[in-house]
């Protein structure tokens, strides 16, 4: 079998739009399409900020060698708050748990003393980092009705606060223990 012969120029042609494609892949300093909660436009983080915050396989090692990482390997987030959230929810059926994308999504919990009531907890954790904004939690409460029907019930102002201080708390634990041993 015989190999087309490509003219010169037309390769030359595609070597240049090929290099013109891949120059594109780099890192860019242009600013997110919109504006941050100060309403100010906020720049792209560069490499120096990624490697301190990691990336999807930060805690996956392929080679033996010594990382700084530290959270757990294979997840993606921090590791004390992903443990402390898991231990503090421990009590509620799981309905999803994504260590990459820090996102623990609980099924509806029923307290038996409380049969009419049902609550579900959505725990996202923001940050690779033990920090007291890199958790937020959500709280949701249903209430039965006199048809037995599950119908949205308000919920105090302080819940999902309070949980997130519970499992800040554990998380802290969890890193002074580590650090102890």
């Amino acid at each position: 079998m015989t190999q087309p012969n490509i003219p010169s120029s037309i390769a030359g042609i595609l070597l240049l739009l090929s290099v013109l494609l891949l120059s594109g892949c780099g890192p860019s300093k242009s600013t997110f399409p919109g504006p941050d909660k100060t309403g100010r436009d906020t720049p792209f983080p560069d490499q120096s900020d990624q490697r301190e915050r990691g990336s999807l396989f930060s805690g996956i090692k392929i080679f033996k060698g010594k990382s700084n990482n530290k959270t757990a390997a294979g997840i993606g987030v921090n590791s004390y708050l992903w443990r402390a959230s898991l231990d503090t929810l421990s009590f509620m059926p799981l309905q999803s748990a994504d260590p990459f994308g820090g996102v623990i999504i609980s099924d509806w919990y029923e307290d038996p003393a409380i049969p009419d009531e049902r609550f579900k907890v959505t725990v996202y954790i923001l940050d690779q980092r033990l920090r007291a904004d890199g958790l937020k939690v959500a709280v949701f409460k249903q209430k039965k009705d006199e048809k037995g029907a599950w119908a949205d019930a308000p919920l105090g102002a302080d819940t999902a606060s309070e949980l997130e201080n519970t499992i800040l708390t554990r998380a802290r634990q969890l890193r002074i223990d580590s650090i102890q041993q």
